[in-house]
């Protein structure tokens, strides 16, 4: 997947969608642009801020950014808020510091905050960034109908490649019917970024500190029910180290192996470590595919293999949960997979667990226990195990609707990237056969693809995977217990 860099480094318009126009008379005073950013949470290559700054200096008026924090964003808990806010904190010194724009955050429902500030500041334009969930889109619907008729809005995919509507007007069967239309955009849209400087008018108005240590501890206390975790660094420079950095960077010393280490989870550096930053938008997916471009000829094999699933299946995740409004539900499945799991759900299972013992790891089969402690305790189950994690809860619990409610909750609550549509897709797959095929009828199963224990035996070193989670566990444990002598000790010398 080579690609020829074009010169342009324009905003394009296939990448922007207007929500609602304006219907001000021309004669009436334009009032500033305001950023909703919600999804691509990072300065750099960014193009909705872009397009947002290019809007306000066109108009000649100043720019704010808004961000709208939701405590319990579908079950979002210490881990995942935590770090955002330690992200955001860090994005909101440097766009004030580097491009004098303002950075304004609001708790409560978006739907109610954005139209307040909007009219308060007499904003003219509101650009959005893309989201295809459900509930992003709803309020976007709503907030259309709650501003006035002077204020425009735009929504800008800056999270995919591809824009998703340029991609692809309907629901795509799979990999194979979408990488073709992918592929044949990306010369149009895998461009580098423009240099973003200041707008040309500063703000005007005041801006309201945050106390960003307040706001971190009140949210992650609230949360602490799955805690945060240490080994990723949160925001756009450690999410750019992550990529290329020198030291331990995924371009630079992990990418050769990529295609033959990325499916062995015994091989735990195999992957590139890189969505969570890719969920919380602190890097640009087209930011990681220009600079593995950079690289290729070093070796093709892998970074065709890490382009494929940057580009064509998170794209492909994206297309489903958009044009499938009901992503996470057995009703989103094909009729194929729906009819052979209702023809299935009465059959005999071996094993019969709750949600609790599933989240507890308390099952038969060790190889599964560890992907889950692996999850529950270092934020992250490898790619692999995923698929096999999900298909063993199908297997073990009273029906497909069952299983894939308890595959998202666990996948929602203890993922670090978490409620995201690569997410959904995931369970989708595993379970409802979204964007496979039909392969030979079993028991429980029915057409839906099969994974056992013996299959996994076969492909990688299972031991050695369960005896680098116990070890992996052990030392998060050890460190945790460490952690609350010192915070004992501290409170000790205080009194």
């Amino acid at each position: 997947m080579a690609i020829t860099l074009p010169t342009s480094t324009t905003v394009q318009s296939g990448r922007i969608r207007v929500l609602k126009k304006a219907s001000q008379p021309s004669d009436q005073l334009v009032g500033p642009v305001v950023y909703w950013m919600f999804r691509d949470q990072r300065v750099k290559d960014n193009w909705a801020l872009i397009h947002a700054v290019d809007q306000a200096n066109k108009a000649n008026v100043p720019i704010a950014i808004a961000f709208n924090l939701f405590d319990h964003f579908l079950g979002a808990k210490a881990r995942q808020l935590g770090f955002m806010l330690r992200g955001l904190e860090k994005l909101c010194s440097e766009i004030e510091e580097s491009l004098r724009i303002p950075f304004f955050l609001f708790r409560g429902e978006a739907v109610e905050t954005i139209p307040i500030f909007l009219k308060e500041c007499g904003a003219s334009v509101l650009v959005t960034d893309f989201s295809p969930l459900r509930q992003v889109r709803s309020w976007k619907e709503e907030i259309c109908r709650r501003v006035g008729d002077s204020v425009s809005i735009h929504e800008v995919d800056t999270h995919n490649i591809v824009p998703l509507w340029a991609a692809s007007d309907k629901l795509e069967y799979g990999a194979r019917t979408i990488r073709g239309k992918i592929t044949k955009l990306l010369p149009q849209y895998l461009i580098d970024f423009p240099a973003l400087g200041p707008p040309n008018r500063n703000w005007s108005g005041s801006t309201p500190s945050i106390n960003w240590e307040d706001l971190i501890s009140d949210v992650v206390s609230k949360g602490v029910e799955v805690p945060e975790i240490g080994w990723c660094e949160p925001g756009e420079h450690a999410a750019l180290e992550a990529l290329k950095g020198t030291t331990n960077g995924f371009l630079t010393t992990r990418l050769k192996n990529y295609s033959s280490d990325r499916n062995n989870p015994s091989k735990s550096k195999g992957l590139s470590g890189l969505s969570p930053y890719l969920h919380f938008g602190q890097i640009a997916a087209q930011r990681c595919a220009l600079e593995a471009n950079k690289v290729r000829k070093i070796c093709p094999q892998a970074v065709d293999s890490y382009l494929e699933e940057l580009i064509v299946r998170r794209e492909l995740a994206d297309n489903f949960c958009y044009y499938q409004p009901k992503y996470d539900s057995i009703e989103g499945a094909w009729e194929w997979a729906r009819k052979t799991l209702m023809d299935h759900k009465s059959d005999k299972r071996e094993h019969i667990y709750t949600r609790e013992q599933l989240e507890k790891a308390q099952t038969a089969d060790p190889l599964w226990n560890a992907s889950q402690l692996e999850m529950v305790h270092y934020g992250k189950m490898h790619g692999f195990m995923r698929m096999y994690w999900a298909k063993k809860i199908l297997e073990w619990t009273a029906g497909p609707i069952e299983a894939l409610a308890i595959s998202i909750y666990l996948n929602d609550k203890y993922e670090l990237d978490g409620r995201d549509p690569s997410g959904y897709v995931g369970c989708m797959w595993s379970i409802c056969g979204i964007h496979d095929q039909g392969w030979k009828e079993r028991p429980v199963f029915g057409k839906i693809r099969y994974m056992n224990y013996a299959g996994c035996k076969r492909k990688f070193d299972v031991d050695g995977y369960i005896a680098y989670v116990k070890r992996l566990v052990g030392d998060i444990k050890k460190r945790k217990g460490e952690d609350l002598l010192n915070e004992k000790a501290k409170e000790l010398r205080g009194q």
